[in-house]
């Protein structure tokens, strides 16, 4: 494992080889209902529509985005089965500067179910969650 290091004076040495250092991180999810998940992520979280994308003329997929965040919803074409599980053993956390109490709400009142009212962590950030039609769990979180 590569760790950096700091000298008496502060200065950051960084580890060889290099560290990864990403900057941004867009999600694919593979849905079962594409026009069901799609309603679920817009008329219920708020996301917005950034780009659909069709293959011979049908709907395989559509970007959405939130602030800077990117999400692709793509249609399960079913080779890997029609009955794999989706969603399982992972979660997404969207960090906001937004009133999480007041975004739990507002999907709420727009017909989603939270897995979990908004808490605040030992840690300092106040978080709520929420699955999706297909099972993603998204964690939604104030700034720390």
């Amino acid at each position: 494992m590569t760790e950096n290091s700091q000298s008496s004076d502060g200065a950051v040495t960084r580890a060889a080889p290099e560290s990864f250092r990403a900057r941004a991180l867009a999600a694919s999810f593979t849905v079962n209902d594409l026009e069901k998940s799609l309603a679920w992520y817009c008329d219920v979280v708020c996301f917005i529509i950034d780009q659909k994308h069709e293959r011979e003329g049908k709907l395989v997929a559509v970007s959405l985005k939130a602030g800077d965040i990117r999400l692709l919803l793509g249609r399960d074409n079913g080779a890997k089965g029609w009955e794999r599980v989706k969603g399982q053993g992972m979660s997404l956390q969207f960090s906001t500067a937004q009133d999480i109490d007041a975004l739990a709400a507002g999907i709420t009142e727009r017909g989603g179910t939270l897995d979990a009212e908004p808490a605040d962590m030992p840690w300092g950030t106040r978080v709520f969650r929420l699955k999706d039609p297909d099972g993603f769990t998204l964690v939604i979180s104030s700034m720390a």
